[in-house]
């Protein structure tokens, strides 16, 4: 008989989890507590360890997902505009890496996950969430928000930053803020300033403030967002008036306030993160398996979010394929699963900390880091051990 999983939240990691587990042959039921399987606007990058991922599953060539391969990444120092380190991408990342570096609309990934996991025979239930679950016996148990209970061989909990499942599972309460909130905007290309419009991945590093921007959508959209140090309240979606980053980019080049000004309207995001993980516990108990921001949410300054939800479905899937509820019964494979991936989600969850305290660094800090991407370049920029994947 077919094993079976059921999947907790239907965002891109729990779609993730749902293409991988239809391709290790295990029967797939998708639980999304909002009315339907959307995605709030914003831009995301994916490395080449993501899309050799989305390669495997023959997602790159799908119309919805609109990607744009940027020629370069340029780092620029936010308060004289110079240029402090480029790192080509393009071709010269698919010559690297073998799979190649690009930039998206993250409702346009997620549409192309909700496609790919349906025509794979996944079963998606929108409007409906799981509640409470039970992993520790013979089969994973969960009941739905309308007293329904159901159950399978497995559960897969993907249901984000502020998972209610995983405080069931894991215990350790809600992520806590970081300190830091985000300021996002997505501009039709023609809608901005000629001078603006530039091809390259382009993060600016300023004092407690950096910004980031690129082309979206085969480069009709612009995708911008502003980190500055602060707080707000929890959601992922808010209407923000731009005050208090306005105030910030004052000490920032010409260049960089009219990129701030060009903007209309702005979102907002707090970000919320915890800390590294410490062992493979806060990624699999007993028939459970957590993937993405459930189980490692991390600040997007190594832009490797829904790269690692992504790596995390992938390896849920090789270890799904190996399952045969006998030699190797579903705890131990997603115990394996855990194993895999703890130290390296705990990597990149720390190296995005890291890179946070270097972004927005002033005075000496400042004056060191602007030194050394002079001197090293592409060499500091370039991640080896990141994009060539495992």
């Amino acid at each position: 008989m077919a094993h079976d999983i059921l999947v907790a939240g239907g965002g891109i990691a729990g779609l993730a989890a749902a293409v991988g587990a239809r391709a290790a042959g295990w029967e797939v039921r998708v639980f999304e507590k909002a009315a339907a399987f959307t995605e709030a606007g914003a831009g995301l990058q994916l490395g080449p360890n993501a899309t050799r991922i989305l390669r495997e599953w023959r997602l790159l060539d799908r119309a919805v997902l609109r990607p744009y391969e940027p020629p370069r990444l340029s780092v620029r120092d936010a308060v004289d505009g110079r240029e402090l380190g480029t790192l080509r991408l393009g071709t010269a990342a698919r010559e690297r890496y073998g799979a190649p570096y690009l930039t998206l609309h993250r409702a346009d990934l997620h549409a192309a996950l909700v496609d790919a996991a349906a025509e794979a025979g996944a079963h998606l239930h929108a409007g409906v969430a799981i509640a409470r679950a039970r992993v520790d016996g013979d089969l994973a148990q969960a009941d739905l928000d309308g007293g329904t209970r159901v159950e399978a061989d497995a559960l897969a909990v993907a249901d984000g930053v502020w998972s209610a499942l995983r405080g069931q599972l894991v215990g350790d309460g809600p992520a806590p803020a970081s300190g830091h909130v985000a300021y996002r905007a997505m501009l039709p290309m023609a809608q901005v300033p000629a001078s603006l419009r530039l091809p390259d991945v382009q993060a600016w590093l300023g004092p407690r403030m950096h910004l980031v921007r690129y082309p979206v959508r085969d480069g009709e959209a612009l995708n911008i967002v502003a980190f500055i140090e602060g707080r707000a309240e929890a959601g992922w979606d808010q209407a923000a008036g731009a005050d208090a980053l306005r105030s910030v980019a004052r000490a920032s080049c010409g260049e960089l306030q009219a990129l701030v000004e060009a903007v209309p309207h702005w979102r907002l995001w707090p970000v919320h993160d915890r800390p590294p993980l410490r062992s493979e516990d806060a990624m699999a108990r007993g028939r459970a398996a957590l993937l993405g921001d459930a189980a490692h949410p991390m600040r997007p300054y190594l832009a490797q979010g829904a790269g690692m939800a992504l790596e995390d479905a992938f390896a849920l899937q090789k270890v799904l394929a190996a399952c045969d509820g006998r030699v190797l019964d579903v705890a131990t494979c997603l115990r394996r699963y855990a194993l895999d991936r703890w130290q390296r989600c705990a990597r990149v969850q720390a190296r995005s900390r890291r890179n946070g305290w270097i972004f927005h660094a002033d005075g000496a800090l400042r004056w060191a880091r602007n030194l050394s991407m002079r001197a090293a370049g592409e060499r500091l920029l370039d991640l080896p051990w990141l994009y060539g994947g495992r």
